[in-house]
């Protein structure tokens, strides 16, 4: 599990980037994996998913999880939700109520707002960052008396540029959207790579947020232990587990 420098320092609240370290999972999902949309056993995620929820000290109830589906819709969360909510960012203000993303490859996000105490957590793959899932996101946090310059954002484990190659067709829909988006890219024979945590930060920065830490640990390197899809397509195998990311005021 990785920790943010930053969230730490806050007493009245808990969180974590979890790793495949510390699970019940076998194989290709060994061993912490938390997605329940894999195809590993039922069972063994729902192990996995307490064994976070002991780690941060919530109710095993009390972690709320999204139907992620790269999209820019936010979800407000006064009490746990009877059926999953769809969507790829979550927002509260609820002592006990712990907000969790499932990533491999795409960026977790954790803000915390420490002089309105309400914090969210993000799923933010290339597509839901398109969509401006992070200004979204901001805009329900003002809407709930947030001041960007106060806000503490956590950008957690993902994929690096260096192992991120995209199409032509990928690097035109930024540019056209942005001239500006140029700088993301890379380019190295003949191939495109791009940079979705950069791209993340730019946003965050652009809609005045100044505190902001990037958890430098690539997904797609095995040795950082962590699941990533493109790893698992490279190495043909059918599926993969999920990373988790979460944060609960105490």
């Amino acid at each position: 599990m990785f920790k943010s420098k930053k969230l730490i320092r806050f007493k009245n609240i808990r969180h974590g980037f979890f790793n495949r370290q510390g699970g019940v999972s076998k194989g290709i999902y060994k061993s912490l994996n938390c997605g329940s949309g894999s195809k590993d056993k039922i069972k063994d995620i729902k192990k996995n998913v307490e064994k976070v929820c002991k780690k941060i000290g919530c109710n095993k109830n009390n972690l709320v999880l999204l139907n992620q589906i790269h999209s820019n819709i936010v979800h407000k969360v006064s009490k746990t939700p009877k059926k999953k909510l769809k969507g790829d960012s979550l927002i509260t203000d609820k002592k006990g109520i712990a907000l969790g993303v499932l990533t491999a490859d795409c960026a977790p996000i954790l803000i915390y707002d420490p002089v309105n105490h309400l914090i969210s957590a993000i799923h933010a793959g290339w597509k839901g960052a398109y969509k401006k899932i992070i200004a979204t996101t901001l805009r329900k946090l003002a809407s709930r008396g947030s001041n960007f310059r106060d806000l503490v954002a956590v950008i957690g484990p993902c994929i690096d540029k260096r192992n991120y190659e995209v199409g032509r067709d990928f690097f035109n829909k930024f540019i056209k959207k942005e001239k500006s988006n140029k700088k993301f890219f890379d380019y190295k024979n003949d191939k495109i790579y791009f940079s979705l945590k950069n791209y993340i930060r730019e946003e965050l920065l652009k809609l005045g947020v100044k505190n902001i830490e990037i958890i430098n640990k690539d997904t797609y390197i095995l040795s950082n232990n962590l699941f990533s899809s493109r790893r698992s397509i490279k190495n043909k195998f059918n599926d993969y587990g999920r990373n988790i990311s979460v944060i609960m005021i105490r």
